[in-house]
């Protein structure tokens, strides 16, 4: 009897040790989904004060980053995980990689904002273009981190989709900018800023896909990357 309490006890405390992960990723995302937020309005208003605070919170999903790792480093360690549990210990290290990624890129778009004050008047447009593009991927990134939470497979597929929309977009405005550059050689350092933004959302977007095909591997065990989702699913 004593033995089967301790084995009850080891397993709700391991259960414990999953679920804790799994919300402080959710937790750690949307911190990142407030950076973005944070980022694409400093942009949009070219407010300095707030892509300073961007900026500053950087450090705290970095050190989230850390600590959820050496959480899973000890649970890999101590509970030696298997199956869905090793997944979903797998997924949660790949996801909030890349959601620190996108806090470096939303700290990108920060600083770049800074920056962009003396260059906004007579480029009024390609800056709308770039934040109506920022906002998309902010809803890539809110949708990736609600299939997560679910373990929504549909949800993640569809969002997943959706990053080759932003691939067409960002090449579209890529061509813009170049032509807009070349037709006023004065737009140029204006120009390049924005061409650095717009990549930075672009990865934002490409990031919150590789989130999706997380989901994926946790909830039906297939690698889906470098591969199509949908082909994949299919059956």
């Amino acid at each position: 009897m004593d033995n089967l309490k301790i084995s009850q006890h080891i397993s709700r405390r391991y259960n414990e040790e999953l679920e804790d992960i799994r919300s402080r990723v959710l937790a750690m995302g949307g911190l990142v989904e407030e950076q973005l937020r944070q980022a694409m309005q400093a942009l949009e208003e070219l407010n300095a004060e707030l892509a300073r605070r961007v900026v500053d919170n950087d450090v705290m999903v970095n050190t989230m980053e850390v600590s959820i790792d050496e959480e899973c480093a000890q649970i890999l360690a101590k509970r030696q995980p298997a199956a869905s549990d090793l997944r979903l210990v797998v997924a949660v290290i790949k996801t909030i990689t890349d959601l620190e990624r996108i806090g470096d890129e939303a700290e990108r778009i920060a600083c770049a904002a800074t920056e962009l004050v003396d260059y906004y008047l007579g480029a009024e447009k390609l800056f709308t273009q770039i934040y109506t593009l920022g906002q998309h991927v902010r809803a890539m990134l809110h949708g990736a981190l609600d299939a997560f939470t679910h373990m929504d497979t549909d949800k993640a597929v569809e969002v997943w989709r959706e990053d080759r929309f932003v691939d067409r977009e960002y090449e579209a405005l890529i061509r813009e900018l170049m032509t807009y550059m070349m037709e006023d050689p004065q737009s140029i350092p204006a120009i390049v800023k924005a061409i650095f933004v717009a990549r930075a959302i672009e990865r934002i977007g490409d990031r919150a896909s590789n989130i999706c095909e997380y989901v994926i591997y946790l909830v039906k065990g297939k690698d889906v990357r470098h591969t199509r989702v949908d082909q994949q699913l299919g059956d």
